[in-house]
């Protein structure tokens, strides 16, 4: 409950703020470039007449911002529904600020009203709710934002969760004939690679690279390892654990890899690259 009534008084200091920023806004605006002969008053009281508009905006917006949707959640009609969408809301305010303005600048102002000062009256009243607009598109993105930031979070989570669980798995290399068995843990594979009727399998070993010869093929090799997606064909002849990937290079005819503690190139040919740079 507490946390509730704290999220409605940081919602209703919200509208405030940006109500009170738009209503000092339109009184700057209109004592330094006065759009309205006032030449009735003196300093001081031009002062506080021009004041006046901003009292009208921050009523009006006020009025159609938290009151109107505050008396209509206390009768039960919305619920947490928007009394109005944000246009209907911006048009009610523009309609109150220009009825207000002319009224005021008439009978407190005694100034003419004629055409073009109507037309300046809609031109400022025009410019709260197109304020309100920009800035309710603008929270609206922020919390879309939020909640993506919020979704890729919780998904990289769970795939990090999903790698780690992998790669604590092990595996085991058979040689064709069943004579050579090598086990390992599959976070500590580096790649695998094809010489001639057997793989040589390159592994670390306590943080020191070791490799191992096995009668097999590679074929055979990449079958077994399928199940686990950090491995890639990279070329004909090598499968790389991409949690080693270091670095992609390339130059004018040719493209490989180096990979973390190996010195060695590890060659990438054109039918495996495009693969390579998806899964980088």
């Amino acid at each position: 409950m507490s946390s509730k009534l704290n999220q409605l008084v940081q919602l209703f200091n919200e509208k405030l703020k940006i109500i009170l920023s738009i209503s000092f806004g339109i009184f700057l605006f209109i004592l330094f470039f006065q759009p309205f002969a006032i030449e009735r008053f003196d300093f001081n009281d031009k002062l506080l007449f021009i004041a006046g508009f901003g009292a009208i905006v921050f009523l009006s917006m006020f009025l159609v911002r938290i009151v109107l949707p505050w008396a209509q959640k206390k009768r039960n009609l919305a619920g947490d529904d928007p009394v109005l969408n944000s246009y209907l809301e911006g048009l009610l305010i523009l309609i109150l600020c220009s009825v207000a303005f002319t009224f005021y600048l008439r009978y407190a102002g005694s100034v003419n009203i004629y055409f073009y000062t109507v037309f300046k009256i809609i031109l400022i009243s025009l410019v709260p709710p197109v304020i309100l607009k920009i800035y309710d598109d603008y929270k609206m993105l922020v919390r879309i934002n939020e909640s993506l930031v919020a979704d890729r979070k919780s998904i990289q989570n769970q795939i990090e969760k999903y790698e780690q669980e992998i790669l604590d798995k092990s595996i085991e290399f058979i040689s064709e004939t069943g004579s050579e068995r090598l086990s390992l843990i599959v976070a500590d594979l580096v790649f695998v690679q094809s010489a001639d009727n057997y793989v040589e399998i390159v592994f670390l070993d306590g943080g020191v690279i070791r490799k191992k010869v096995i009668r097999n093929t590679l074929k055979s090799t990449e079958s077994m390892l399928r199940q686990y997606p950090n491995f890639i064909r990279v070329h004909r002849t090598c499968i790389v654990n991409l949690h080693f990937v270091e670095k992609l290079h390339r130059d004018p005819c040719s493209h490989w890899i180096s990979l973390k503690g190996f010195s060695e190139r590890i060659p990438v040919s054109r039918q495996y690259l495009l693969k390579l740079k998806e899964a980088l």
